[in-house]
């Protein structure tokens, strides 16, 4: 069985939606919310403790009402049971796609050609346990007798960007251990990093699913001979290990069999983190909470299984995506959150969206004629807004951002976390509204301007406002929480990919500029330079003379 594959133009309800944006498109929300008292409960959420908010967009009950009419047109609830079903829906290779299965009850069944894999996962997470109160208990030792202190994870993608934004995300919950990164294959990084660290108290975690991958086994051989020259090969046993299908190639590295984590196809690089990718997040915060954000996660995998549509969190956060990205020919979102802890989560985001939906041509195989995919991006507040908010507020571009915020700080400084809160609610609040030429008049004026550099200075001093925003409040910032919130994004990724009528699990882009980029490296200590275009062959000539 596969995918619907509707063109979603072709639809009645796109169709409909099209002919209602030209009526609506210029409304001030402002408006809609005077005219409906009603307004804000009726576009809110309460799940949980997630309170989402969506009342501060450019949609009215019948922009809703026809979204959710796309929805339908889509096929979407038919869609949402194939992912779950284990079906092939990545079907440009052949393979289910199942990180949902990673953060199932151990009671539950998902069958992937035929065999129930959840007793499999469960093993896994067994391992992941055990090695991990090993590592963190101490008993578990290096070379020397010595516990670990310091744990590095060697990957890049799915396998760097999940596991580095949980940790960092969960610092107030990490153990003892402290926890280092290493993607880039630019030497100065990986350089870096070994410049901070004792041999005889570090482990590392090796992620590459082929363990072929150039970034990773760059950086992994570098680590690894810079620890040959402290210890001998048969100390590699006790400080490596791998998460990764390729058992041969881990071994003639010289890591144990036993120290071997395993991967599945039918979970993607970027939707990994659930899986063995995330032992290092185990290893960094304790199992514990590393099952806590499973759990989270899976909480969020039932509501979107089985919530009504005009209930369900993350399909109401794509329809209106979608919205802005086709109707309004918005190109990006913002994603603002009000948590330092959550500095790398837009970073995260950029390669969950981008990758899975950066696409051109739909499931049939055509090229599409409407947007897919949007540009992700963001930083937290409030130092966002001393950076690009001028943009949001003042630009020609329109910019939907998601805010989240949490209703409760982790180390209780209510005096900050309320100049915190305070500025989360206030930015909606200004993007909202905006703010009028008399109330601008009436400011300059009781500052004692006179009227003629009032004139000078309205225009500049004026917002328009009508700017939408999503608001994502939660109580706290736990594991838990952190699973859901990452768990909701996904699950929107999904549906814009069935809306769009693409295939959001391959990832073909990716590969052509590593197929270019071997053959330049083997050409650099030759005289021979293939036929490359002018421009790169003087890059590259200019390259190889400085080298």
């Amino acid at each position: 069985m596969s995918l619907p594959n509707i063109n979603p133009t072709t639809t009645k309800s796109w169709k409909a939606l099209q002919s209602h944006f030209e009526s609506i498109k210029d409304l001030k929300m402002k408006d809609m919310f005077a005219q409906d008292p009603n307004r804000a409960n009726a576009f809110t959420i309460k799940w949980e403790d997630f309170y989402v908010d969506f009342s501060k967009n450019r949609i009215t009950e019948e922009t809703f009402e026809l979204l959710l009419d796309l929805a339908e047109d889509v096929r979407l609830k038919e869609a949402i049971n194939s992912y779950y079903a284990g079906e092939a829906i990545n079907q440009t290779e052949n393979r289910a796609v199942l990180h949902t299965a990673l953060r199932s009850k151990e009671t539950d069944k998902v069958f992937v050609d035929g065999e129930n894999v959840i007793p499999e996962i469960y093993e896994v997470k067994a391992k992941i346990k055990d090695f991990t109160n090993q590592v963190v208990n101490g008993v578990r030792k290096g070379y020397t007798g010595k516990p670990f202190t310091d744990v590095v994870n060697i990957g890049i993608g799915g396998s760097d960007l999940g596991p580095a934004m949980v940790v960092d995300s969960l610092q107030y919950y990490k153990n003892h251990l402290t926890t280092h990164f290493v993607s880039n294959v630019d030497g100065d990084h990986v350089n870096e990093i070994i410049g901070r660290l004792d041999p005889e108290t570090t482990l590392f975690v090796i992620v590459s699913k082929t363990f072929t991958t150039i970034e990773t086994l760059s950086n992994a051989n570098t680590i690894r001979s810079w620890f040959l020259e402290h210890t001998t090969k048969e100390d590699i046993a006790k400080h490596f290990v791998a998460v990764s299908t390729n058992v041969e190639k881990v071994k003639e590295f010289g890591i144990d069999e036993a120290n071997i984590f395993p991967m599945w196809n039918w979970v993607g690089g970027r939707f990994s983190l659930w899986s063995a990718v995330g032992l290092t997040i185990s290893l960094g915060i304790g199992y514990s909470n590393f099952e806590s954000l499973l759990n989270g996660a899976n909480k969020m995998d039932v509501h979107f299984k089985n919530a009504p549509l005009e209930s369900n969190i993350p399909v109401v956060l794509a329809l209106i995506s979608i919205w802005y990205n086709n109707f309004f020919k918005s190109e990006s979102e913002a994603i603002i959150a009000y948590s330092q802890y959550l500095n790398q989560f837009a970073t995260y985001l950029q390669q969950g969206a981008m990758e899975s939906n950066g696409k051109s041509i739909d499931r049939n195989g055509d090229v599409v004629n409407y947007e897919t995919g949007t540009l992700i991006w963001g930083e937290p507040g409030t130092n966002a807004q001393h950076a690009f908010f001028q943009l949001i507020h003042q630009g020609t571009k329109l910019i939907p951002a998601d805010f989240i915020g949490f209703a409760t700080s982790l180390y209780g400084n209510q005096d900050h976390h309320d100049k915190l809160t305070s500025n989360y609610l206030a930015q909606t609040e200004a993007l909202l509204n905006g703010k009028a030429q008399d109330e601008v008049h009436k400011e300059l004026k009781n500052q004692n301007l006179s009227e003629k550099d009032i004139q000078a200075l309205l225009p500049f001093k004026t917002f328009a406002g009508n700017k939408p925003t999503n608001s994502i409040f939660i109580n706290k910032l736990t594991p838990e929480s952190l699973g859901k919130l990452i768990a909701m994004y996904e699950h929107k990724i999904f549906v814009q990919g069935i809306v769009w009528n693409i295939f959001s699990y391959d990832q073909f882009g990716v590969e052509l500029g590593k197929q270019l980029a071997t053959t330049i490296l083997g050409e650099l200590d030759i005289n021979t330079i293939a036929n490359h275009d002018a421009s790169t062959q003087n890059l590259l000539e200019f390259y190889k003379q400085l080298r």
